[in-house]
């Protein structure tokens, strides 16, 4: 069997996709818009010795494998290759190569992982305060400038809320932003808590649309630079501050408004309790909370995939839950949540954004962080728009309240964070 054939079996044989190997074999569709090339012999190898998406993932990482055409369109096409492939599959594979002295040396031997892989570790020292300031680090402090051309203007990390299907993603990110604003209630003179902050983007949106002093901590020390330099520059030093530190370790009280714009994921489903309870203790009665996360569709699957690709090269140590264990969890905490909507949909519609934005500067970014680095973004972001378009995960934004001593909730009969048309 030619190497081309190989993985055109793995990936499945009807899928519309061209294969071509350095050996000169061909294989798929002639012609395709979308097309594997296998540059190295040490592609099989990953296959043999890992699952098939992670296999075709560490070929693709280390520059073995290359896609040509989108990377969004080359995984729709191949989607048989996020199921495991079995044992018997990849003894089959080993048998079908074994004719060829090159594929056969090169599966006599298990590769290690590219160097952008991370070791996930013993799980139970999971989420100490060390050991998510490594994890955070390894996401986040990968480049400014990298982030800055995959972000655009907004530096926004995360999910957009789209006012209509023709808005930009910079109007997307203001209106989400501002989203959050109305449904906290901010007013000038309030105090606001960001925990998970970013680069500042939440609390320099309340600091100067809404005159609210505003605080925001990140376990990243890069983000944490480019906000204080961020908010200087803008002439918001008077009301708005980002640290550089842990959400834990925050020892002011009686905040208004708490924020919390992607940080659940990182927080781990034994910390869920004394997370939301620590974010309670911190509003004073009538605060509210507003948790923006991603989530998995519901509570059936396991919270972590400790041998998946995200957990490995994007998130380590991430957890998703469902939005019903997020809502019962703040329940518990004491919170009373007053509204809950999922925004998969616009998640979808932000990474494909940020895609295009990676695409328009591949080459700088892949002068500024390594050709690898680029790769494992490109390949990230492109399952992820894919997994939220296909309700693999989800966005949820849960807003809560701090009820005051006579059990008053501050809230409107009916919400009132939407613009009147």
């Amino acid at each position: 069997m030619t190497l081309a054939k190989v993985f055109e079996r793995l990936t499945g044989a009807g899928a519309p996709v061209e294969f071509a190997a350095y050996d000169g074999s061909r294989a798929g569709r002639p012609g395709s818009e979308i097309q594997i090339d296998v540059r190295s012999p040490y592609a099989v190898s990953y296959l043999v010795y890992s699952s098939g998406a992670l296999g075709l993932a560490r070929a693709y990482v280390a520059g073995y494998l290359d896609v040509r055409g989108d990377m969004y369109t080359a995984l729709s096409r191949m989607q048989q290759v996020f199921d495991d492939v079995s044992l018997a599959d990849r003894l089959r594979i080993v048998r079908e190569v074994a004719g060829d002295p090159l594929l056969r040396a090169a599966v006599s031997r298990r590769l290690p992982p590219p160097p952008q892989e991370v070791s996930t570790g013993r799980s139970f020292l999971r989420h100490t305060k060390r050991r998510d300031a490594r994890a955070i680090s390894h996401h986040y402090d990968v480049s400014n400038t990298f982030y800055e051309w995959v972000l655009g203007p907004s530096m926004a990390y995360t999910c957009a809320c789209y006012p209509r299907p023709d808005a930009t993603l910079e109007e997307a990110q203001y209106h989400k932003f501002d989203l959050v604003a109305r449904k906290l209630a901010l007013q000038p003179g309030m105090r606001l808590l960001d925990v998970g902050c970013g680069w500042g983007g939440m609390v320099m949106h309340a600091a100067r649309h809404y005159g609210v002093k505003a605080l925001g901590v990140t376990l990243s020390k890069q983000q944490a630079e480019w906000a204080q330099k961020a908010i200087a520059e803008s002439g918001l030093s008077e009301l708005a501050e980002v640290r550089h530190l842990d959400y834990r370790d925050v020892t002011e009280h009686d905040f208004d408004a708490i924020s919390s714009i992607g940080l659940t994921e990182h927080i781990g489903q034994a910390n869920l309790p004394s997370y939301f309870s620590f974010l309670y203790g911190r509003l004073k009665p009538g605060g509210r909370l507003l948790n923006h996360t991603i989530t998995r569709p519901d509570n059936t699957q396991a919270s972590i995939r400790k041998e998946g690709f995200i957990n490995r090269y994007v998130f380590p140590d991430g957890e998703l839950e469902g939005p019903g264990l997020i809502l019962s969890e703040m329940h518990d905490a004491g919170f009373e949540v007053r509204h809950e909507e999922n925004l998969r949909e616009h998640y979808a519609m932000t990474l494909a954004g940020w895609c295009r934005n990676l695409d328009d500067h591949w080459d700088e970014a892949v002068a500024e962080v390594g050709e690898g680095t680029a790769r494992v973004w490109r390949l990230y972001m492109a399952g992820c728009r894919l997994g939220f378009e296909q309700n693999w995960i989800q966005l949820h934004q849960t807003l809560g309240v701090r009820l005051g001593d006579d059990g008053r909730s501050g809230f409107p009969l009916r919400p009132d964070w939407e613009p009147q048309g």
